[in-house]
């Protein structure tokens, strides 16, 4: 079964391809909700490793992909396979990420610095998987269409599958970790949990491109260097970009903070996680086709800001929780996670839009390059997000545990958990909008772009065929 046709004239994907091509969504939701959601109180409630260290300990790892991601980019640029350019990364670099996220919280020198150091180094190992698997796969939408309202619905499927990512990883994990006796043997649980819906995700993803289209293989830039400053000179894609890594901090800081916000403003460390994932996510299932056709009548950029301005007026009103019943807490946080599914949507359809724009401008194909900068600011927005929550706890007074539960904390600590939940990250989504006053790729500019012309051959890296032997300065990769 074969979507729409496309408005442009490009042929319109398969449906099969729409949902195959969300199911990585599955790896990268869990990766992005999980670490954000149960890792710093896993460090400081856990393992007792005070906020301060705790919040350094999730923030450097994640820092690492800042430098290994536009790396990861370029390689997957000069990847030439008969899988195709991104796909053969999805597979090895999603099964790498699986098994090194189990190893997180393995926990094999029990609590203590010792085990902090431990998961340190195991984050920062997994980080570097997911930039290998995440940057290919975020790289694909540009390639696979040139239609402007065909990479939005390719958006719209991902985003579904990732707020279902978010839901299951989100909601679940903690229960699993609970229902296996919580402290370290829960935890490991846990992790081995996540690790199969990784593991699912990136298969699935695998499989399921494996009829998409092959990219069009174009000049690149010959250095990494060059390819940067390219990148740096693409104004609508330098907007974009400032203003995605800084929401991203923002709704990692509510991620970080829901473990806290249950157990010390809901006073429900059981339930509470639980249900204000169920919150989040589910309306935000039910409103995607709604995102779709405001992004069909207002322009992706007008959708943009609309959801983002939705999102923090949420946050801005559950400063209120304290005073209020459970069930408006609860209707707060759904409002949220509607304005984060259109925001995570128009972000991510933008994002193809300037690189076929690049592309078009130059004639060289480097959605690689663009892609692995684009992960590399979200990768570090999502870890600067915990780093930020577990300072506020540090200046608050928060106290740490060994237990697997919080100890009581005093009326300080609770306002840090407070703010840091619902003032701080709604400042990091509303400001940001200001930076997209430079964006203006628009559906009619895209149309009136030219088409790069395909060259013959083009030097890489060659995956799985016979070409290497045909390239010089071929090599083989995973």
């Amino acid at each position: 079964m074969t979507a729409p046709p496309s408005g442009s004239g490009a042929p319109a994907l398969p449906r099969k391809v729409h949902a195959g091509y969300a199911l990585g969504s599955l790896a990268t939701g869990a990766f992005g909700t999980v670490p954000g959601l149960l890792l710093l109180p896993y460090l400081t409630d856990t393992l007792g490793v005070a906020a301060g260290v705790a919040a350094l300990l999730v923030l450097l790892p994640k820092a690492w992909d800042v430098l290994v991601n536009p790396v990861a980019g370029r390689i997957s640029d000069r990847t030439r396979s008969r899988w195709g350019a991104r796909r053969p990364y999805l597979l090895v670099g999603g099964l790498a990420l699986a098994v090194l996220f189990g190893s997180i919280f393995a926990a094999p020198f029990g609590a203590g610095s010792a085990a902090g150091a431990y998961v340190a180094v195991a984050f920062l190992a997994t980080a570097t998987a997911f930039a290998f698997f995440q940057v290919p796969y975020v790289a694909m939408p540009a390639e696979l269409t040139s239609d402007y309202a065909e990479r939005t619905r390719m958006m719209t499927w991902r985003i579904a599958v990732l707020a279902l990512a978010i839901l299951v990883s989100g909601a679940v994990a903690p229960l699993v970790r609970d229902a296996a006796g919580g402290g370290l043997p829960g935890h490991r649980w846990m992790g081995l949990f996540v690790a199969a819906l990784i593991a699912l995700g990136a298969v699935g993803a695998f499989l399921g491109t494996r009829s998409a289209p092959q990219q069009v293989v174009t000049e690149s830039e010959p250095s990494l260097r060059a390819q940067l400053a390219v990148a740096g000179r693409n104004r609508p894609f330098r907007a974009l970009l400032l203003c995605f890594v800084v929401q991203s901090a923002g709704v990692a800081t509510i991620l970080a903070g829901v473990q806290y916000f249950a157990d010390q403003i809901l006073r429900d460390p059981k339930t509470g996680p639980t249900l204000l994932f169920l919150c989040f996510v589910g309306p935000a299932l039910v409103v995607m086709p709604l995102w779709s056709r405001v992004g069909a009548r207002l322009g992706k950029l007008a959708g943009l800001v609309i959801a983002s301005l939705i999102l923090a007026g949420g946050g801005l009103a559950l400063v209120a929780a304290p005073l209020l019943p459970a069930a408006v807490i609860y209707l707060l946080v759904a409002s949220i996670g509607v304005g984060y599914a259109g925001q995570q949507v128009f972000a991510l359809a933008m994002l193809p839009d300037c690189i076929a724009y690049d592309t078009a401008r130059t004639g060289r194909r480097q959605a690689g390059v663009f892609t692995g900068l684009w992960t590399a600011g979200e990768t570090f927005g999502l870890a600067l997000g915990p780093g930020i929550y577990g300072l506020v706890l540090a200046l608050t007074g928060y106290v740490s545990s060994t237990t697997g539960t919080a100890t009581a904390q005093s009326d300080t600590a609770r306002l840090g958990v407070l703010l840091g939940f619902t003032i701080l990250p709604a400042i990091l989504i509303a400001l940001p909008t200001l930076l997209l006053r430079p964006y203006n790729l628009t559906e009619d500019l895209l149309a009136t772009l030219p088409t790069p012309t395909p060259l013959s051959a083009d030097h890489g890296v060659v995956v799985g065929t016979k070409a290497a032997n045909h390239h010089e300065e071929g090599t083989t990769s995973p």
